[in-house]
């Protein structure tokens, strides 16, 4: 669920100087606002690239976890229940503007409860929630990789094929992102859906063709989730199946969010 991020030069702005929230592409006049979830292990920049390739009508607002990179002296959150529960308290402050939330993999599963929370506690329907790369929330795997040793969780991260191959090698650069990578594993494989009302918002899903972590009846099951518009789009590739296709991916978010301010 990895895919770590090197050192880079880029422009990062926190949101009104908060920690958990980093805008690539500062856009003071946009007409919405996206917030974008990391996966197990990984942290803001991942979506860089993203927020580059979109117009200035749309900001992208990408999440930081606590426990990594400028945030590392933190605390990591091992519940996505509590991890839902502080985003929501960082977003609600900028709901002055249409939101959507996109995630990938465990980012997916934050992103679903953050949008449940914002509609039944602030009263605020997201104008998309995409959910890339992960089953529907109702439809659990019973998998328990964070108990296995290191070596075991680097075998599943090889397997994946989200982090540089360089990098499993390097047992300094290992020491320095395995405790998050537990943690996230942690807190994803040990999430229970509790039956609730369903999403207002439309819910469009992104899937892989040869993702091991999702089914193509899995990806599916999102549409039991909400009362709005649903799409599923699949694509050729594994877990990471975004990176090869963020063109693609980039055009169909743009074009959701389009039609919902139409």
């Amino acid at each position: 669920m990895v895919r770590y991020q090197k050192a880079v030069s880029m422009a990062v702005n926190p949101v009104k100087g908060d920690l958990w929230l980093r805008s690539y592409n500062p856009a003071p006049g946009s007409e919405v606002r996206m917030v974008c979830f990391p996966h197990a292990g990984g942290s803001a920049p991942f979506y860089f690239p993203m927020a580059k390739a979109f117009p200035s009508s749309v900001e992208i607002l990408a999440v930081q976890y606590p426990g990594r990179q400028e945030r590392r002296a933190e605390s990591l959150v091992g519940d996505i229940d509590r991890l839902a529960d502080a985003l929501f308290e960082v977003l609600r402050p900028l709901t002055d503007k249409p939101l959507a939330l996109f995630g990938h993999s465990m980012g997916a599963v934050v992103a679903f409860e953050v949008a449940q929370r914002l509609e039944n506690l602030a009263e605020t329907v997201p104008v998309a929630l995409f959910a890339s790369g992960r089953r529907a929330p109702s439809r659990h795997r019973d998998e328990r990789v964070h108990t296995l040793d290191d070596r075991g969780l680097i075998a599943d991260l090889r397997e994946l094929n989200g982090t540089d191959s360089a990098l499993l090698g390097d047992d300094d650069l290992l020491e320095l992102i395995l405790p998050s990578v537990r943690n996230d594993y942690r807190a994803v494989e040990t999430y229970r859906w509790r039956p609730a009302p369903k999403l207002n918002c439309p819910i469009t899903v992104f899937t892989g063709d040869g993702d091991p972590r999702v089914s193509a009846d899995e990806a599916s099951a999102w549409e039991q989730h909400t009362t709005g518009e649903f799409a599923l789009r699949t694509y050729h590739g594994g877990h990471f199946f975004l990176t090869d296709h963020q063109e693609d991916i980039n055009a169909a978010v743009l074009d959701r969010i389009l039609t919902s301010r139409r």
